[in-house]
């Protein structure tokens, strides 16, 4: 079936709530603008079938554990059950990114406590429960740039990262949302919006595009209900 673009661009400015700074975090970590926006870009979306996106791309691994060179990685995706859209952030480091809350696993780390773990320190939301996952690890590898800024950050070489993604159902309320996380790791985003699965496909960088029509494709029939 179908699903349609539609603007997000809304002529009633959504409201703007206002964040509890955590004080134990260094203040070049905090956001500049860690809140709601009002509207985002026109977007110049296609009409996109989710069903006519093939389960078996290239990026799909079947295998128990990750194929050997990818980082392990858990990917969110989290749902807002009154409109059926989907949590976005935008990326500090690079603005113009937006993109869904993911995170590494640690050693011995099970990947659905991991991505637990990760929304809460990356969103400060913990009133979620996890409602469908993709059954095969999904893989995407990183741009020649992207390798050698990592292999700076990480001192550790991989190809890209291997993801286990999970689709969780927001139970909170707007309000709990801060993207200063929990305070235990320095913030990641400075904007977030509800969107739709369309819009978030076509507002994430261009390596991680297949990865998220394959993960929307496997969670579709829960934006449908």
């Amino acid at each position: 079936m179908a699903l349609f673009c539609r603007s997000i661009i809304s002529t009633f400015p959504l409201p703007r709530f206002p964040l509890q700074l955590n004080t134990s975090i260094p203040s070049p970590y905090y956001p500049p603008k860690s809140h709601q926006i009002t509207a985002l870009p026109h977007l110049r979306c296609k009409t996109v079938s989710f069903a006519s996106l093939s389960s078996q791309s290239p990026s799909s691994s079947s295998m128990e554990n990750p194929p050997e060179g990818y980082r392990r990685n858990v990917g969110i995706c989290l749902m807002n059950p009154s409109n059926k859209k989907i949590f976005a952030a935008s990326r500090l480091d690079i603005p113009s990114a937006w993109q869904m809350p993911q995170g590494g696993v640690d050693d011995n780390e099970d990947p659905r406590n991991a991505a637990i773990r990760e929304l809460r320190e990356e969103t400060g939301v913990t009133s979620a429960e996890i409602v469908a996952e993709v059954p095969h690890w999904v893989t995407y590898d990183f741009p020649p740039d992207v390798r050698e800024k990592l292999r700076h950050q990480w001192g550790s070489d991989w190809k890209g990262q291997a993801q286990k993604w999970f689709l969780f159902k927001f139970t909170g309320k707007d309000e709990e949302i801060n993207l200063l996380g929990d305070g235990t790791e320095k913030a990641e985003f400075g904007e977030w919006s509800w969107i739709s699965p369309e819009q978030v496909i076509e507002l994430a960088v261009e390596f991680k595009k297949p990865v998220y029509k394959e993960v929307l494709s496997v969670f579709s029939q829960h934006f449908q209900q």
